[in-house]
């Protein structure tokens, strides 16, 4: 993709540590996965070359103690903990974009822990998660350049931990994983961001809005890439998506979804009628 602001970096340095180091690409993305600087971690997930990775499906990996590599800052609270901030203001816009910025973040964490986590599914599982990574990655930069023109740095903002959070719940059921990380708490991006976008424009961020529709965009694909694989998942092992994306939100706490949804974004993301009419309880299924 190409950047979308002239101060954008395009000269990035070409890092081959885990190109050179790595059996595999899933290998590559745990070790990416354990740097604790984003702007690191995202810079090589960037420049990568997967192709150069052989890819083994079957190979089953030991669990670092830690993960992810995070750096010292932001600050983790819980979400209530978290001050809302006018957005009239340049703190207050600078915290939004924080915001942002802290959630691509994690985006790229969990799109390399799928890859390398759960083994045994078909090969195009895995470059579709590895694709997620390299934009979720263009996007943390995208956004972390105009935070820092703002003259703000990532970390100047306590952040929460809810995206991970999830991730840990889920790390040892793949079904659970796609049901709830992307479908759930990625998709309410979907709904969320053009209310977000509006804001920005309000203020005349328009860089920060014309970022925002690169995410848009984006995100539309990672979450189509979520159902994609959930059917997958549901059809191989003969079960009802729709009864079972309900069983699974109840089982691991899934935060309840609330409107208004972006009923445009979620069937061009690849939700069935069925599914819509569920999310917004037509059909009174619980739904997450």
């Amino acid at each position: 993709m190409n950047p979308i602001d002239a101060n954008y970096p395009t000269d990035l340095p070409e890092h081959t540590l885990f190109q050179q180091t790595a059996n595999s690409l899933r290998a590559a993305c745990l070790g990416l996965l354990q740097i604790g600087s984003p702007q690191d971690k995202a810079t090589q997930v960037r420049v990568m070359a997967a192709e150069r990775c052989p890819l083994n499906t079957a190979e089953t990996f030991p669990e670092p103690p830690t993960l992810p590599g995070r750096p010292p800052r932001p600050l983790l609270v819980q979400p209530a903990q978290l001050k809302t901030r006018a957005v009239g203001t340049l703190e207050g816009r600078a915290g939004l974009i924080h915001a942002l910025t802290h959630i691509e973040a994690n985006a790229i964490n969990l799109a390399l822990d799928v890859v390398w986590r759960f083994a045994g599914m078909p090969a195009d599982f895995y470059r579709d998660w590895w694709r997620v990574a390299q934009e979720e990655a263009l996007h943390f930069e995208l956004l972390n350049a105009h935070l820092n023109q703002m003259g703000f740095a990532y970390g100047d903002f306590p952040a929460h931990d809810g995206l991970w959070d999830m991730a840990e719940r889920t790390k040892n059921d793949v079904l659970a994983r796609l049901a709830l990380v992307p479908r759930t708490l990625e998709a309410r991006g979907l709904d969320a961001t053009p209310a977000v976008r509006n804001r920005l424009v309000s203020v005349g961020d328009q860089a920060a809005a014309k970022i925002l529709d690169i995410i848009l965009r984006d995100e539309i694909g990672h979450v189509a890439i979520g159902n994609r694989w959930y059917r997958f998942l549901c059809n191989s092992r003969q079960l009802d998506p729709i009864s079972t994306y309900a069983e699974l939100a109840l089982r691991y706490q899934a935060p309840t979804l609330k409107g208004p949804f972006n009923l445009g974004a979620r069937r061009a993301a690849g939700f069935t009628e069925a599914e819509l009419l569920a999310l917004q309880g037509t059909t009174g299924i619980t739904t997450g």
